[in-house]
Parts: structure tokens; sequence; C-alpha cells
């Protein structure tokens, strides 16, 4: 599909990059940038929770089940993060303020 070329020994092969390698480098870098903006709103640990996800599928899908498993177990990590965070969140606003 999409051409790159790839330094193998001391030549130059040109090589396609599948769809699932699109997918996993796209799942990893939304996990990246989301990691990077989790402090500015909860939303972005959501987004974080569920790039890993995909991280996982893409581990699984691609044949290599230990980083399927690694990234599930962030994912539900990131997934309890949120919510604890949300909650946190909730009560704060709940408080009445002195």
């Amino acid at each position: 599909m999409w051409n790159h070329f790839v330094l193998s020994g001391y030549t130059l092969e040109k090589r396609n990059m599948s769809l699932l390698t699109l997918f996993g480098a796209c799942a990893v870098s939304i996990m990246l940038i989301s990691y990077a903006l989790e402090k500015r709103s909860t939303w972005w640990v959501l987004v974080f929770a569920l790039a890993c996800g995909a991280s996982s599928l893409y581990g699984w899908l691609a044949g290599t089940w230990p980083f399927g498993v690694v990234e599930g177990v962030w994912a539900l990590v990131a997934l309890r993060r949120w919510w604890l965070v949300r909650l946190s969140n909730r009560k704060e606003k709940m408080l009445p303020k002195p």
C-alpha cells in the first residue's frame, strides 16, 4: 500500500506498509499524544485508555500476544484512573466553597 524504504545491510530496499502496521502506528501515536495532554482534561485520560485498547488489539492481530496482554492491562489501569479522576472532580464540584 504505502511504500517506504528500509536500510537492509548495505542496500536500500523498497517495502510496503500494511494497514495493520499503520493501525498500530496510529494507536501508539495517539497514546503518546494523549498521555502528554492528560493533565489538561480528564477526557485525555479516557483517550489514552482507548488508545491502549487499540494498541492491545494491534498486538493480538499482529500475533505478538505479550504486547497485547500488557497493553490490555494498561488500558484497564487507565480506565480505572479515568473513572477515579472523574469521581474526584464531581465530589469537588459538590463541596461547598468556604
